[in-house]
């Protein structure tokens, strides 16, 4: 019988528990206030859900990427605004543990698992999301420093970062083999973040615009070699996709709980609503991806495990499992009818929460678009 190993299945009852205690009673708060959870992360912490893939040697739990998996579900299930604050961390860091000398690991890894400080991933622009290629902040080099000058927008956890992974062009003429990624700290001279900005859903994971103003980077904060960021960046989304799927799922999977839930409880001419094919073959439907996407959001972390290229697995999971959050959500508010608007219930939430799947860490279309180019780099 297929299942998951004694260990995973642990890890995933202490996330499942910290979610019933810790999250969900708060989810209502943190959406209508729109803070960030310090209270939840702090506890998070204590438990070692969090900062999962920061190596032991670095305070860090050392998780693999299907451990990271099984944690951002049962978080996701929960809230995934939530969740996504909590767990940022693990992209912000990805450029780090792929391109940091070992004095860059040991200078900054240990503010994360150690200190409980926050890092933010500072790719997205206001005129270049899903074309990174197209980003226009400049890292001009002067000697032993770069001087960067540019902004950032939808940085998740950008308010409360205390350093941010920062992507920038040192060539503008070399189009993405231009790029590089520096380590920028927040208190720097030249560094400003925007208040929150105001947003569908998501609303614990705060995000905001970060300008750089000839902000001064010593070269010894570049990550890599100069022109390495757009394959530093990549390889951090082949990493990170997978849990950001599975988060999906468990948007997915909260969506159908409570439409079954409330389909059969409700009834209309005289018998639970369940028990009409329209609404029962919708939640057929719900349960299917909600199976289907999970496998394919494994499947892709476990790659990342046996050091395979995920890079087709991590695009087809997060395609799949962003549609089947926004799906599963928008079918949940179907079934409950009028009340499904109403903030009064759950899945309106659920709907305002799942939209941003099909866009951050690279919208459904540009998945496609890498799984087309793999299958013609496979054939």
């Amino acid at each position: 019988m297929y299942e998951l190993p004694e260990d995973l299945q642990m890890l995933q009852e202490l996330a499942a528990d910290f979610t019933r205690r810790e999250i969900t009673p708060r989810a209502e708060y943190y959406d209508q206030n729109e803070e960030w959870p310090w209270d939840v992360f702090n506890k998070a912490r204590e438990v070692g859900l969090v900062n999962l893939n920061i190596p032991e040697e670095y305070g860090g739990m050392g998780a693999t990427a299907l451990e990271e998996c099984v944690v951002a579900e049962a978080m996701a299930y929960g809230c995934s605004g939530i969740q996504t604050a909590l767990m940022l961390n693990q992209l912000a860091t990805l450029p780090l543990l792929i391109a940091g000398n070992e004095e860059q690991k040991r200078r900054y890894l240990p503010w994360i698992a150690d200190e409980g400080k926050v890092a933010a991933y500072c790719m997205t622009e206001p005129d270049a999301g899903s074309d990174v290629a197209g980003i226009k902040t400049t890292a001009i080099r002067r000697g032993d420093r770069y001087i960067l000058n540019g902004s950032k927008t939808w940085i998740t956890d950008g308010p409360v970062a205390s350093f941010f992974a920062v992507f920038a062009k040192t060539d503008a003429a070399a189009g993405h083999n231009g790029i590089s990624c520096f380590i920028v700290e927040r208190d720097w001279k030249g560094v400003r973040t925007s208040k929150p900005l105001r947003k569908m859903g998501q609303h614990a994971a705060q995000a905001c615009q970060v300008f750089l103003e000839n902000v001064v980077v010593p070269d010894c904060n570049r990550l890599g070699e100069e022109g390495e960021g757009f394959r530093i960046g990549m390889r951090a989304f082949d990493k990170s996709r997978p849990g950001v799927a599975v988060a999906a799922i468990g948007v997915a999977h909260r969506a159908l709980d409570e439409a079954v839930a409330y389909a059969g409880e409700r009834t209309a001419f005289g018998q639970p609503i369940s028990q009409f094919q329209g609404v029962g073959f919708m939640l057929a439907d719900m349960a299917i991806r909600v199976e289907a996407g999970r496998h394919l959001a494994y499947k892709a972390a476990w790659d990342v495990d046996q050091g395979v290229r995920n890079t087709m697995s991590a695009a087809m999971a997060k395609a799949f499992c962003a549609e089947a959050a926004m799906k599963n959500a928008t079918d949940a508010v179907q079934v409950f009818g009028g009340n499904g608007y109403s903030r009064e219930y759950p899945v309106e939430k659920l709907m305002r929460d799942a939209k941003i799947y099909q866009i951050y860490e690279g919208t459904t279309q540009i998945q496609q678009m890498i799984i087309m180019r793999e299958l013609y780099r496979e054939g």
